[in-house]
């Protein structure tokens, strides 16, 4: 049975955490520790060039100044920052000290961030002080007048404690790394929360101890082909667990490599740093990728020369989209299927074209363990879909401090019910086919449907609303509202959300007015017919 421990976090069963030890899969030792110590260059960022010791440097002074505002380890910060090397800096700041990053994304607004701030008590939020036309700086105000434990805001600008001042180099380097040396954290402290994308309600913390995210991110790297010559590019959001750790920036780091740092996938800006920098690696979502092929087939002068693995995944990629991508882009498709719960399946770089196209990977630990089950929980057998579930050495056990949840998304023997419909081919790959749960995957973006409706459901005009997926070409997947109630037009909903402080990406993309919603036989809402129903208006020619 998972052990629950100290403070809602639930651990792996003791033999199991023994044999995982055994096998060298867990260390005991704290992610930040696996740091080289060159002087190469370990983060570029624009004209932002520091090596692998003035980034330990930046980050032990970081951890210093954190000690001296009265955080201590266990303590939780919420990072909402944009891509840039202070969300670097202060994330390895947070792994030395023992300090836990709840990684938001920069996206969320106040409907999400009071929830994070409040669930996670944390002690301190860091944000840009304006980003994008929105300011960060007057909301994370307004959180720390109503979340109690919230008291310093750490901020890139004015307003608050600076977090470039906080992130300069330490005073004295040796002492510093001294310091943190002895009070490092324990391979079984808990290293990062990450965010679900759960079907119900606002996300789930998901707790990642040292032991499972380093495998997570070192493993990762192994299989991706990063070595101390790569050069990985980021440019999705990095609170995301993709770009952070699957291998990301911090398996690119491990691993000795270069991270180079972009504010956007814009085919655009992203080719040339690509070309300027050297770049080998680079991880996208589906959309994105489909962005590059057509900029590259539109601009055949932007070459990409040095790129050797583009990584896609977020969402499943299609297949016609997947054999484009060697003779367009030159460079080998990597397909990674995961989620921050855990598991992470990839394609092999030598994997035959036919593999890397049409599946997304397998497993990328021999003690990962997946099984596809009916709507019994009875094994199917390979080439029939299945609901997925799995468990192993990075797969936590439960959300932090969600026991309903808990209940709902793992076994009693610890297996997680991803949601996940997926097929197993005879070489042990997985194709996904879709979901099983309430879910809605926009551009790689996991949407609880459950939570727009209930966000809906505050509005004065609906009386009754169901909120589906629809299909889209770029983004895989887009928001429908079924609507009952008073004729209310689509800008004047996503406009009052907004007022009510929801993140963009969970705006509906269409609203359906209706007399009632279809039912089932035992009087559920049958969204099974609202997926059909748009997908058949969105073939209707246009009137």
């Amino acid at each position: 049975m998972p052990q629950p421990l100290a403070d809602g976090v639930v651990g792996w069963p003791e033999e199991l955490a023994a044999a995982y030890r055994a096998k060298g899969i867990w260390r005991g030792r704290p992610l930040a520790s696996y740091l080289p110590d060159t002087e190469e260059i370990a983060l570029v960022d624009g004209e932002t060039r520091l090596t692998y010791a003035e980034l330990r440097s930046r980050a032990d002074g970081a951890a210093g100044r954190l000690a001296a505002l009265g955080l201590r380890p266990g303590d939780r910060v919420v990072v909402q920052l944009p891509n840039g090397w202070p969300f670097v800096v202060l994330t390895l700041a947070c792994l030395r000290s023992g300090i836990v990053p709840v990684m938001a994304l920069p996206a969320h607004r106040r409907h999400e961030l009071l929830h994070l701030a409040g669930h996670a008590e944390a002690v301190a939020i860091a944000i840009p002080d304006q980003h994008r036309g929105f300011d960060h700086l007057r909301l994370a105000k307004e959180l720390v007048n109503e979340v109690e434990s919230l008291e310093h805001l750490l901020v890139l600008g004015a307003g608050g404690v600076d977090l470039a001042e906080l992130c300069a180099p330490a005073a004295d380097p040796a002492a510093e790394r001294s310091r943190w040396d002895a009070r490092a954290p324990g391979g079984s402290d808990v290293a990062v929360f990450l965010l679900s994308g759960g079907t119900t309600g606002l996300p789930k913390l998901i707790t990642r101890t040292h032991d499972d995210y380093t495998y997570n991110a070192t493993r990762s790297a192994e299989v991706s082909g990063i070595g101390a010559d790569s050069v990985y590019l980021a440019t999705l959001p990095l609170g995301h667990n993709f770009p952070l750790a699957c291998p990301g920036i911090l398996g690119t780091l491990l691993a000795g490599g270069r991270v180079v740092i972009a504010p956007s996938p814009d085919p655009a800006k992203a080719f040339p740093v690509i070309a300027a920098e050297g770049v080998t690696h680079t991880s996208v979502v589906p959309a994105v990728a489909a962005r590059w092929l057509d900029h590259a087939a539109a601009h055949p002068g932007d070459r990409l020369a040095s790129l050797r693995v583009l990584q896609v995944g977020g969402a499943r990629l299609a297949d016609e989209l997947a054999f484009r991508v060697r003779p367009v882009l030159g460079c080998t498709l990597q397909q990674v299927f995961g989620m921050a719960e855990g598991l992470l399946n990839y394609t092999r770089l030598d994997d035959p074209e036919e593999i890397i196209c049409t599946t997304q990977g397998r497993p990328m630990c021999p003690e990962d363990e997946v099984l596809l089950v009916d709507e019994l929980d009875r094994p199917v057998p390979d080439g029939e879909p299945g609901s997925l579930l799995t468990r192993g050495p990075y797969t936590p056990r439960g959300y932090y401090r969600a026991p309903e949840q808990n209940a709902r998304a793992f076994t009693p023997d610890g297996w997680y019910r991803s949601g996940d419909i997926c097929r197993r081919d005879p070489h042990g790959n997985l194709i996904v086919e879709g979901r099983d749960k309430d879910m809605i995957n926009r551009g790689g973006e996991k949407i609880s449907a459950e939570e727009v409706e209930n966000l809906l459901y505050r509005l004065d005009a609906v009386a009754q609303v169901a909120v589906v997926a629809m299909p889209d070409l770029v983004l895989g997947e887009r928001i429908c509202a079924y609507i009952v109630g008073e004729q209310v037009s689509l800008e004047e909903l996503r406009a009052a959300l907004t007022e009510a402080g929801v993140a963009a990406y969970k705006l509906p993309d269409r609203v359906v007015h209706c007399a009632e919603l279809p039912t089932t036989k035992i009087g559920k809402i049958d969204k099974k017919a609202l997926r059909e129903d748009i997908a058949r208006r969105m073939q209707e020619p246009a009137r």
